[in-house]
């Protein structure tokens, strides 16, 4: 597996990792939006994928923000490869080329009741990469419950 910046090729990529999520952000494939979206963050050089030869893209990751927030705006990680490091890997990848710190960086993911906060295993997942629960935060698209989770950064190069 390697992560690297998204080249417009991989939006189907994107758009085949959006169709396993809609269940729990609402829909994504068929919105124009989302399409300009994925478009904007790979031109801007702010989008991640994780790729391998022989399965194609593993995950994907939409990063946006600057000095002193910062913002994952999409992370998704394909059903086959969860639970495999790719998403830690999206996410050390998105910290060292787009987070020079010191500030944060926030998530917005599924509120505590939300069925996709256990399945999908995201609050957990941020939790384990330092994340920590704060403000809730508007509902999805679906109607399902959301809340920021924000993590603290140094300035690059200090302990």
């Amino acid at each position: 597996m390697i992560i690297r910046l998204a080249e417009r090729p991989d939006l189907d990529g994107f758009l085949a990792l959006a169709a396993q999520v809609e269940e729990w952000f609402g829909p994504m494939v068929e919105e124009p939006g989302f399409h300009r979206a994925v478009e904007e963050h790979i031109r801007d050089a702010r989008a991640l994928v994780a790729a391998s030869p022989d399965e194609g893209i593993l995950g994907g990751l939409l990063f946006g923000g600057h000095e002193p927030t910062y913002h994952v705006h999409w992370l998704v990680v394909s059903e086959e490869a969860r639970g495999t490091g790719v998403g830690r890997a999206l996410m050390d990848e998105a910290m060292s080329r787009f987070v020079p710190g010191p500030g944060s960086i926030e998530v917005i993911t599924f509120g505590a009741d939300h069925p996709g906060a256990v399945s999908g295993g995201a609050r957990v997942f941020y939790e384990r990469l330092g994340f920590t629960p704060a403000e809730e935060a508007e509902p999805g698209p679906e109607g399902g419950s959301r809340q920021v989770y924000r993590r603290q950064v140094r300035a690059a190069g200090t302990s």
